[in-house]
């Protein structure tokens, strides 16, 4: 799996998450369940991570929707 985005912008992990179901990219989003440690907080960021297979895919979808600013480096 690799990292994608990581950031506490529920509203930006929803529309990735719409991006990348549209296009059939299967994905996790990590640390969504967090928030009952932190106390609902918002203040621990979510990860969204694609199958190796898929890595190029997403992060081209992710740039050609405007949202290369938040994409991981991909190492």
């Amino acid at each position: 799996m690799r990292e994608l985005v990581r950031t506490n912008d529920m509203v930006l992990v929803s529309a990735i998450e719409a991006l990348l179901d549209g296009a059939n990219i299967h994905h996790l989003v990590l640390d969504q369940n967090m928030s009952i440690i932190e106390g609902s907080l918002g203040i621990l960021p979510r990860r969204i991570l694609v199958h190796e297979d898929d890595n190029r895919q997403a992060r081209q979808l992710l740039a050609d929707a405007g949202l290369a600013h938040e994409l991981r480096p991909d190492v």
